[in-house]
């Protein structure tokens, strides 16, 4: 039999199926790991099994074991797999290890043993080796290379292991050690009828009080866990082991989960949906229960109740004997959710996302797995939950940019949402209240099933939006982040009692730091960006790579004194304790939430103790629901909207809305106020005015003038590398040969533009020079191959040795 393997050490360039033969003693099927010999030499690497099937044996290297017992992808996700690797450009095995959770990856571990006894002699002039050699006969004459790399240097161990294994003095055996295990709970179970047991229990109550107490224990509850029966009766393992050779009691072993249980919301009643709901519901219900796939928008004002549909649509799936996927965009709404949701479904829901410790999150894909959790909420990696029978999948707040990765696979999960439930007859529901503007224009345009929740669920009406220039608050003499009018509203919110939410997404104390004498900017060593002051620690540091350095005194240049210029929410939180010394603020930001401190911690606190005001960047303007918030403000409106991104305009009016929609959901009506230098912008104005209607007719004919989604997509090919002329080169070398091959007569029907190279907005991130080439076109499965080839081509020729290229569908930058 012949196995086609996915190869871990397979890079894009050589990355295809390779065809490997399977041993006779081995149990080989599609969708398990092995480990195989790979190139030249043979060297150890995993691979996924991707068919099986007879063919030619000759000639192929064998698999040399099965790692999992049995497969962890079936025939859909390898599909799944599949569809990554042709649509976002990369290999077959970088697809899988997005699907499968941390938790299952092997890490190899290799053993090194001594072969010759008399080594001494045999080594000359090499200290290094000799010391390797002396460490592994005091540790019995092997030992594991994480033991050897706390006695040595990286370099002296390298080359000392180089060394004795070219004289074949030592020998190095290679083991897969997967980084997280299963956990097993011990289970005793009563193994004779109850009378037998309180006989031998009434006998031996003074001889064996312990086992007498276990007994007494079994014949009231029957099957206990062995930590249970511990605990209760003050018995050890030993006295278990001792009852079951008795044959009195069996013990077994069975998976135990390392997750913390969710706390359910308090409900006021059975869920009760308005007229507006109703239809929607009934609509969306009479498709699920079509059992056909299918999209649908779900277009809201922000508080129409979109989640009380959902919960509704849930419910009539877990009926149907199918399971359930809600995605959300940031971790922040999760614990909200989750507690709401725990409320409605038990213990059939899960939570995914990357906060979670690897043992959690290993834990959780498990009990998705097996069907015990049938509802899973998650953001975006939880695409990939391995649902049993997927009957539905929500994408809440579509729109958002973190459902697209910037990482290989630069998947987006809307995407990805509608492929799964293509391969099952699921419903997919996208639901927004500020939808994107590829989505609208499919619901428009009939691909998509279209909803509509015109109005808030409690009645309320949007919160009225007042707009402050702040140029004039400048012009005023006033200097801080927050202006006089959003200063009045928040005192008279704490002489009310109400809440406040203030939105910036800057974190930090200052945008920049620059000197007042001669102009000069801390920049990043490493990066082309300026860098960003943070007072809790009193550095500079980088936003890209992380670099940071201490606050000079003065400036290194000319000795001027360093002024601060911009705000970040650190700053804020300084400025706000100034003027309202009474108020308690409290921040969320990336620099607040840990897992000491997670989201729902600073959540929780701000619901429970009434905290006034709520500072915090992105994470904190949407899907929360406040109801004693009743005044929201944007501290900065312009900071995305002048930004190098054709989706500026969409993402700057979508987190005003947003952001504004957090005010006034609760009894109390709400208000807002929105600052920013542009206050006539059309963007601003529409966005205050919450007429998401009237910024997508505005902006469809933009996108379609300058070729961009919905009516042309943009793959950006970027090329990175340490020498800046040579990335250039070699991306107008890629250029060219693009050009040439899209002048073929093949390709007369793609209708592609080339647009570049130029420097990337960030030019160089951690010492990385980076080009982009743009390519406005229609993503046909024709081009994509195309340039697939010519990417496999420019990683093997010789002459872009240092540079590396990748490809993104729709990127966010």
């Amino acid at each position: 039999m012949v196995a086609k393997l996915a190869v871990s050490a397979a890079v894009y360039a050589i990355d295809k199926p390779y065809d490997y033969r399977v041993p006779p003693t081995l149990r080989v099927v599609p969708g398990q790991r092995v480990r195989v010999p790979f190139g030249q030499g043979n060297r150890q690497t995993e691979g996924v099994v991707l068919s099986v099937e007879a063919g030619e044996e000759n000639g192929l290297k064998p698999i040399l074991q099965v790692l999992d017992d049995e497969p962890l992808l079936d025939e859909r996700m390898l599909r799944t797999a599949a569809f990554l690797r042709d649509r976002y450009f990369c290999t077959f095995y970088d697809a899988v290890k997005a699907i499968l959770p941390a938790g299952v990856w092997f890490r190899e571990q290799a053993t090194y043993r001594i072969l010759q006894a008399d080594w001494q002699g045999q080594i000359h002039r090499k200290p290094e080796a000799e010391a390797v050699m002396q460490e592994l006969a005091a540790r019995g004459g092997s030992a594991e290379l994480d033991a050897l790399r706390q006695q040595f240097t990286p370099d002296a161990l390298d080359g000392a292991l180089r060394y004795l294994l070219k004289k074949k003095l030592i020998s190095e055996e290679t083991n897969q050690k997967r980084r997280v295990s299963d956990k097993s709970e011990r289970i005793a179970t009563l193994s004779v009828p109850v009378e037998e047991a309180q006989r031998y229990a009434l006998a031996h109550r003074s001889t064996a009080p312990l086992q007498a107490a276990v007994l007494d224990l079994m014949t009231t509850v029957g099957v206990c866990s062995g930590k249970d029966v511990c605990y209760f009766t003050g018995a050890t393992n030993a006295v278990l082991n001792r009852l079951e050779k008795l044959g009195l009691l069996e013990l077994r072993d069975e998976p135990a989960f390392r997750i913390r249980e969710p706390e359910p919301a308090r409900l006021d009643g059975p869920l009760v949906l308005n007229e507006e709901q109703q239809k929607a519901y009934e609509g969306l219900t009479a498709q699920l229960a079509s059992g056909r796939f299918g999209v649908s928008l779900l277009y809201g004002v922000t508080g129409s109740g979109k989640t009380s549909v959902y919960i509704k649509l849930i419910g009539d799936c877990l009926r149907a004997g199918r399971s359930a996927l809600l995605l959300v965009p940031e971790i922040a709404l999760t614990p909200q959710l989750l507690s709401l949701f725990a409320a409605h479904f038990g213990k059939k829901t899960a939570v995914l996302h990357s906060s979670l410790r690897i043992t959690e999150r290993y834990d959780t894909w498990k009990r998705i797995r097996s069907g015990e959790a049938t509802v899973v909420l998650g953001t975006r990696s939880a695409v990939f939950a391995p649902l049993v029978r997927p009957g539905l999948l929500i994408l809440d707040e579509e729109q958002e940019h973190t459902y697209k990765s910037e990482n290989s696979p630069r998947y987006h999960a809307r995407e990805v949402a509608i492929f799964r439930a293509s391969q099952c007859g699921a419903q997919v529901v996208l639901g927004s209240a500020t939808p994107s503007i590829e989505s609208m224009y499919r619901a428009k345009t009939g691909v998509y099933q279209f909803y509509t929740l015109k109005n808030r669920f409690n009645r309320q009406e949007l919160p009225p939006v007042a707009i402050v220039d702040m140029k004039q608050e400048l012009k005023a003499g006033n200097a801080t982040a927050i202006s006089e009018p959003l200063l009045l509203n928040l005192r008279q919110n704490l002489l009310d009692g109400r809440q406040s939410i203030l939105f910036l997404n800057r974190r930090g104390t200052s945008r920049m730091v620059v000197c007042v004498e001669c102009g000069y900017v801390p920049t990043c060593p490493a990066c082309t960006v300026s860098l960003t002051y943070h007072h809790a620690n009193g550095r500079l540091m980088c936003h890209y790579c992380g670099h940071s350095e201490p606050l000079p005194g003065r400036c290194p240049v000319c000795g001027g004194h360093l002024k601060q210029l911009g705000f970040g929410t650190q700053r804020v939180q300084e400025q706000l304790s100034e003027l309202l010394p009474e108020a308690q603020v409290l921040r969320m930001d990336a620099d607040t939430v840990s897992a000491a401190h997670p989201h729902e911690e600073l959540l929780r606190r701000f619901r429970e103790e009434r905290i006034p005001i709520l500072l915090g960047t992105q994470m904190i303007t949407k899907g929360l629901n406040f109801e004693n918030v009743t005044l929201v403000g944007v501290l900065d409106a312009d900071m995305s909207l002048y930004v190098g991104s054709y989706r500026a305009a969409e993402t700057t009016f979508s987190t005003l809305t947003q952001v504004i929609g957090r005010a006034g959901r609760g009894k109390a009506s709400g208000r807002a106020m929105i600052q920013t230098m542009t206050p006539k912008n059309p963007v601003i104005e529409l966005a205050a005015r919450q007429d998401y209607d009237a910024f997508y007719e505005a902006e469809l004919p933009l996108r379609e003038l300058r070729g961009c989604p919905p009516f042309r997509d943009l793959i950006g090919l970027t090329f990175q590398g340490r020498q800046e002329e040579q990335v250039t080169a070699a991306a107008r070398r890629f250029r060219t040969a693009l050009a040439a091959q899209l002048s073929l007569p093949q390709y007369a029907a793609e209708t592609a533009v080339l647009l570049g190279p130029a420097p990337a907005q960030v030019a160089r991130i951690n010492w990385n020079y980076r080009c982009r080439l743009t390519l406005s076109c229609k993503n046909t499965r024709a081009l994509r191959l195309l340039l697939s080839r010519l990417m496999q081509v420019f990683a093997k020729d010789k002459t872009n040795r240092g540079v590396s290229v990748f490809a993104d569908v729709n990127g966010n930058e």
